[in-house]
């Protein structure tokens, strides 16, 4: 099968197009023929190797794992003897697991028990191959903060893949959303449901003089110190990067009336992408695409996604 491989860390350029053998499927796992799947954050990170620390999961030296991606959309071609959840012919969608990629291929095998499920009516692979990731890590960091009901909760960097599915997660849970992005993305995040949209290049939400229950920054890019002051006491910055955020994440939970909160691993679960596909199925949440590449083009798509400046995610198409 064709694969992007990667050997060692470093730009995107590391990344080739490669024959490789394809994967067999073990008793308890599903061989799937991917369609689509997508280029993510994450991806990045573990190719670059940043943060440093990154190399203590995928190898020290090189990567273990020669083929990235995580989010797939596709179609089940086998399947173990153990499995009986799955079926070949079925349309598929979800990720691979946590600390564990191959996506950017014609095939992957996936257990039954993963995080995927049968793609919901209506979505197009290209669609599907761009929703897990980013809701997958949305999910965790808001239901660490105990997202609820009447809150306020600021998603910070709400054009992106897990900022769109930040503010369509925070409404899910019933909060009042004050979603930050950029001029060009203040419709699309209007249309996502939030009930305010401030352009972060004409206004600073911190000095506006209101609080807030949590602040999410799905970007990595705000900070504790610049919006301490615009939590309620007993509020949560909730980061997604930054390894600071770890050792204030202890800090706060003993001191202080405003806490850090830094959720990991990564929780990739069937149970997440079951709850995202009843939600995309009901109508409360829909997939943001920002591009589509073909699989010969992951440079330059991956380029693009280190630009930061996508508007949700960005899929590659492989079948």
């Amino acid at each position: 099968m064709r694969a992007v491989v990667v050997d060692r860390y470093g730009p995107p350029e590391v990344q080739r197009l490669e024959e490789v053998q394809r994967p067999i499927p073990a008793a308890n796992e599903v061989l799937i023929k991917i369609h689509a799947t997508s280029v993510t954050r994450t991806d990045s990170g573990v190719r670059a190797a940043k943060p440093f620390f990154i190399r203590l999961f995928f190898g020290l030296r090189r990567p273990k794992q020669r083929i990235l991606g995580t989010e797939l959309a596709g179609e089940v071609e086998a399947v173990g003897a153990a499995v009986n959840q799955f079926a070949a012919g079925d349309h598929v969608f979800g990720s691979t697991a946590a600390f564990k990629s191959g996506a950017h291929a014609e095939f992957v095998c996936v257990a039954e028990s993963g995080p995927i499920a049968r793609k919901p009516a209506g979505m197009s692979f290209e669609q599907a191959a761009g929703v897990t990731d980013g809701f997958v890590l949305a999910l965790m960091c808001l239901k660490a903060a105990n997202a609820s009901k009447g809150q306020r909760i600021v998603v910070y960097g709400a054009s992106g893949a897990i900022g769109t599915a930040g503010v369509q997660l925070a409404k899910y849970f019933g909060a009042e959303v004050t979603a930050v992005c950029n001029t060009k993305n203040v419709e699309l995040v209007t249309s996502l449901g939030a009930d305010r949209v401030i352009d972060y290049t004409k206004d600073d939400f911190t000095k506006n003089g209101e609080t807030y229950d949590v602040i999410f920054d799905a970007v990595g890019k705000h900070a504790f110190s610049r919006c301490r002051a615009s939590l309620k006491k007993g509020g949560a910055y909730v980061a997604t990067d930054g390894l600071r955020n770890v050792f204030l994440a202890l800090w706060t939970s003993r001191i202080g009336h405003r806490k850090v909160l830094f959720p990991i691993p990564p929780h990739y679960t069937k149970d997440s992408v079951l709850l995202l596909k009843e939600l995309i199925e009901a109508g409360q949440y829909r997939a943001v695409i920002d591009r589509c590449y073909p699989l010969d083009d992951v440079i330059e798509a991956t380029r693009y996604v280190e630009t930061e400046q996508k508007t949700g995610n960005v899929v590659l198409t492989v079948a």
